[in-house]
């Protein structure tokens, strides 16, 4: 699927501002800031130790079930961070990335320069790459992994230069949503209501 770089914009403004943070779990805080700080350029902006009750205590809120944890936040652009709970070793098996509740990988955008310079740390690392590759709307990604085994996604879209919206190049006319969409309900009622706010035309 490969989109016209058009930018479209939608009639339904979304509730939520933005992701504040994404949590991730590592065996390996330190192998964890290398890779992200040094590699990634994703600088640490807050270090704490979870608050005592808060992992097996009456306090949890869904933390990770292990005391005293380690719990590092990351800035990864767009005012949106990356955090990471240090697990004790071996506490837990690797998840399956394919698996329901699984997270499958975790992408970032970049401009198409960032993206240049992201290939070449990638390569100075020694760290295995696909791509780049494209995965439609004009958009050139490159997957590989971290030190333990999180899928990872870089992304830039085409001709965007320093002003990139993802929504924007994201978003379909209606009839190029409803194309897919009729493939999992023939509902005309649910079918208008699920994409209604979207854009006639590009």
């Amino acid at each position: 699927m490969s989109l016209p770089s058009t930018r479209l914009r939608h009639g339904s403004p979304p509730l939520p501002r933005g992701i504040h943070h994404l949590a991730l779990n590592t065996p390996d805080m330190r192998a964890t800031m290398d890779f992200y700080g040094r590699v990634l350029g994703m600088p640490l902006v807050h270090a704490l130790r979870v608050p005592p009750g808060v992992g097996v205590g009456p306090g949890n809120r869904g933390n990770p079930p292990f005391e005293n944890l380690r719990h590092y936040f990351f800035d990864v652009g767009g005012d949106t961070l990356l955090a990471f709970f240090e697990l004790p070793a071996d506490a837990c098996p690797q998840a399956d990335r394919n698996a329901l509740a699984g997270m499958q990988h975790c992408a970032f955008t970049v401009t198409e320069e960032r993206f240049r310079q992201v290939l070449q740390r990638l390569k100075d690392a020694g760290v295995a790459t696909i791509g780049p590759i494209m995965v439609g709307a004009q958009t050139w990604s490159v997957y590989f992994f971290d030190p333990h085994g999180i899928r990872l996604e870089f992304c830039y879209q085409e001709h965007d230069g320093s002003d990139v919206r993802v929504v924007e190049r994201w978003t379909q006319t209606r009839d190029e949503a409803l194309a897919e969409l009729r493939s999992l309900s023939q509902d005309a009622d649910w079918l208008d209501a699920v994409t209604r706010h979207l854009p006639a035309s590009r």
